[in-house]
């Protein structure tokens, strides 16, 4: 798979291309259904950053080209996943004796989503069509009777086709959303770590009061920008300065700069990526994983304190702990001034966690302390505080590229 192969090799290159140039490199540069082309444009989806999809719906909507509608609903299924529904593809054209739905998406414990796909809106489409579609899924027993109908429109003027639904005797069974506003759900749940947060963005997409939801998108947008420093304050990470007491290590707060923070987070997870020959991409805040879900990473920054024998700190959230129990995990932990980060396996944590100290809140276990001490050679460990033993990061160390 060239197109593939290129990714892994010239990975700010192909990033750089327009999604007319990425079609072409795929397989023999046209999708069809069952086709190579298809096959590999789908799988190079599944490795990229919400900011190259959003870039690459925007170019289909922006420039009509061979098979761009094609490639909007690759794109727009991609955004399913990336709000963890397990995606099933559908036909690009109808076939005969074959249901021409354009994906269907599933939540364990959810009433599934039959997606259609919209560029515009500028003519009307048979409603009776969409639901036939979704009455032969339940005759299939693909999807069951509760499922409902998501049409994703490329434009933002959707205002008769609004009017159609609302007059139709499908409109509980249908919901519209804009292909924009689905990226600003998918931007949210990047930054959020919270699980609820999930299932609060499904439950917008399923039909409820409001046809459309774009209005509500927004709100909910707004909202998750404004809670995010909670978030931050919640999280830790590197605005903890490490202060000796009595029993064990405690922060304090001394905030650095959260775009620094993130440039750094995104050097790391590249560089792992790299380390592991296997793309992987974000899935909340702090949380990312390949695209079979079986690789799996959590990544933390520090900044350097003023504490020789102690110069980096860090929190290790049980939540972390349990999102990496499921695949193949590892914990990351960079530091602002380093040119490396280490990676560190959750068999390691899942050992250790006994000899960390911990802070409690609520009667609960907040967190892990995970303080870095200085060797006599200079290099990295962790300090197994409870136990008084210090363990080398050399093993788990890997080189970040430089800027």
């Amino acid at each position: 798979m060239a197109l593939l192969q290129y990714l892994h090799t010239n990975r700010e290159i192909v990033l750089s291309q327009t999604i007319q140039q990425v079609v072409s490199n795929a397989g023999d540069g046209s999708l069809r259904d069952g086709s190579r082309a298809s096959e590999e444009f789908r799988e190079f989806l599944t490795q990229i950053p919400i900011e190259s999809l959003s870039g690459y719906v925007r170019q289909c909507l922006d420039t009509a080209f061979s098979h761009g509608g094609y490639a909007l609903q690759d794109l727009v299924n991609e955004l399913g996943r990336r709000l963890d529904f397990e995606v099933k593809n559908g036909l690009y054209r109808g076939k005969r004796n074959k249901i021409g739905f354009d994906g269907i998406w599933r939540f364990p414990g959810e009433p599934e989503l039959v997606v259609e796909v919209k560029t515009t809106d500028a003519y009307t489409f048979a409603l009776e069509t969409t639901n036939e579609y979704r009455e032969g899924l339940i005759v299939q027993n693909q999807v069951e009777r509760n499922s409902s109908i998501l049409i994703v429109v490329g434009r933002e003027d959707t205002g008769a086709l609004e009017a159609q639904v609302r007059g139709s005797r499908y409109a509980w069974d249908i919901r519209l959303i804009g292909v924009d506003r689905l990226i600003k759900l998918v931007e949210i749940r990047a930054k959020s770590d919270d699980p609820s947060t999930v299932k609060q963005i499904h439950h917008l997409l399923r039909p409820f009061e409001y046809t459309k939801v774009d209005r509500i998108v927004d709100i909910l947008f707004a909202t998750a920008i404004d809670v995010e420093s909670q978030q931050d304050d919640q999280q830790i990470e590197a605005t903890a300065e490490p202060v000796e007491t009595s029993d064990q290590v405690q922060p304090i707060q001394d905030r650095t700069d959260r775009a620094l923070i993130e440039i750094m987070k995104e050097r790391a997870i590249s560089a792992f990526g790299s380390f592991k020959a296997q793309s992987v991409v974000r899935r909340g805040r702090s949380y990312f994983w390949s695209a079979d879900k079986s690789l799996r990473a959590c990544c933390t920054v520090s900044k350097r304190y003023e504490n020789a024998y102690q110069p980096y700190w860090y929190a290790y959230h049980p939540k972390w702990h349990e999102f990496l129990s499921e695949g193949k995990g590892f914990m990351i932990f960079a530091c602002m001034d380093l040119d490396v980060a280490f990676a560190i396996p959750y068999a390691w944590f899942a050992e250790n966690t006994q000899n960390l100290n911990s802070s409690e809140r609520n009667g609960s276990l907040a967190y892990w302390h995970v303080p870095l001490t200085t060797m006599d050679d200079g290099s990295l460990a962790i300090n197994l505080s409870k136990v008084g033993r210090k363990v080398s990061l050399a093993p788990f160390q890997f080189p970040l590229a430089k800027t």
